[in-house]
């Protein structure tokens, strides 16, 4: 029979790329106290620190994508609009 992959919430991942990231421990030691595999903790880790720059980046683009996905929902609306009356106007000839 074959078994599910176990899932890591976000919150934990981050306690333990942090853990490693401190090098109190060896990342066998971590791994073992958090039961994960020493080659997860070692992903990890790589990945927050990869990604600390964007916790500290300015949002300034923020606003284009606002403006982007309102652009989107617009033009999704049109599209439904359009595609509601058509449709009504083919059940009016049927009835």
């Amino acid at each position: 029979m074959k078994e599910s992959r176990k899932r890591y919430s976000a919150a934990f991942k981050a306690k333990v790329a942090v853990a490693a990231i401190q090098e109190q421990e060896t990342l066998a030691k971590i791994a073992r106290r958090f039961g994960v595999h020493p080659v997860l903790v070692s992903q990890w880790r790589k990945q927050l620190l990869e990604g600390a720059a964007s916790a500290f980046a300015v949002s300034g683009g923020g606003e284009r994508d606002a403006a982007r996905s309102q652009d989107e929902l617009l033009r999704k609306i049109g599209e439904l609009t359009v595609e509601r009356d058509f449709l009504s106007k083919g059940l009016r000839r049927y009835r």
